[in-house]
């Protein structure tokens, strides 16, 4: 029953026009806010952490500023799935860097493209596309039915979806092989025990993966971080080089400069991060939620 409601509320939601969806989603996130849901709490606990030279004033404005843009991310995604590349490309105003992604690619060496929870990044393989294929790690869901359904509407021509498993990791090393472009969401926090490392991000310890790191081992491929930020009647994607520590044979080194990386990105628009996350839950300090 709650899979086939999730279904049609995403259904729904996903036939309205993008100025809309952003409107709807913008009421339901200062819902969350005014209410102080769960996912408010969350975001004020973390910006807190990570914030913690703004004052309590300035810390409550960005809560409310990123809980409406969280709304907005959660109703364009939907949108998103049901339209076509052409459309979605119609809405990308600019990409900036897009010279870094093409002197990679003509390398022919692969290129791990590193897509962090800021802005929508769901725009981005109808993006990426345009420049090579694409296999795409992903969590499936645990109901069969909205798992099918997100693998449909995810899929686009072009693209590979990888599953957060061994067979997920051996299709993003052979997109990579064949010098093809294999993308991860680099701050997701991994289970305990499973891959992942605790090491600063915005001053606070938190469980990162250790994927990157290890891929790199292996592959003589480059690294960019790559995001898309929601702009007026529209999106912005960046591209952006990774700290060089990313390719440090240390895993800690390694593991750091990836975590310094997405927060150089965050900084670009601190708002549009999903704060609502529990980003450094697992850790073993405790978690702060």
């Amino acid at each position: 029953m709650k899979d086939t409601v999730i279904l049609m509320l995403l259904k729904v939601v996903g036939s309205l026009p993008l100025w809309m969806a952003r409107a709807l989603g913008a009421g339901v996130g200062g819902l969350m806010w005014y209410t102080g849901s769960r996912a408010a709490r969350v975001t004020e606990t973390n910006l807190a952490l990570c914030y913690s030279e703004l004052s309590d004033r300035e810390r409550r404005k960005l809560a409310r500023q990123s809980l409406l843009e969280a709304g907005r991310t959660g109703a364009e995604i939907p949108v998103v799935w049901r339209r076509s590349d052409a459309w979605i490309r119609h809405r990308v105003k600019a990409f900036h860097g897009s010279d870094l992604l093409r002197e990679a690619l003509a390398k022919k060496r692969g290129v791990i493209v590193l897509t962090p929870h800021l802005g929508n990044w769901e725009v981005l393989p109808a993006i990426l596309t345009l420049y090579e294929q694409v296999a795409m790690l992903y969590q499936p869901p645990k109901g069969e039915a909205l798992h099918q359904y997100l693998q449909r509407v995810r899929h686009r021509p072009g693209t590979t979806l990888a599953p957060t498993t061994g067979r997920g990791v051996a299709a993003l090393t052979k997109a990579l092989r064949a010098g093809q472009l294999a993308a991860i969401l680099p701050d997701q926090v991994p289970d305990v025990g499973k891959g992942g490392i605790e090491v600063p991000f915005m001053g606070e310890q938190a469980l990162t993966m250790t994927l990157l790191h290890s891929m790199l081992q292996r592959s003589e491929c480059d690294v960019l971080l790559i995001y898309v930020l929601r702009v007026r009647g529209g999106f912005e994607v960046v591209a952006t080089r990774c700290d060089e520590a990313v390719y440090s044979s240390d895993v800690h080194e390694s593991v750091a400069a990836l975590n310094r990386t997405v927060a150089s990105a965050v900084a670009s628009a601190p708002a549009q991060y999903q704060w609502e996350y529990k980003r450094f839950k697992g850790r073993e300090q405790g978690e702060p939620y």
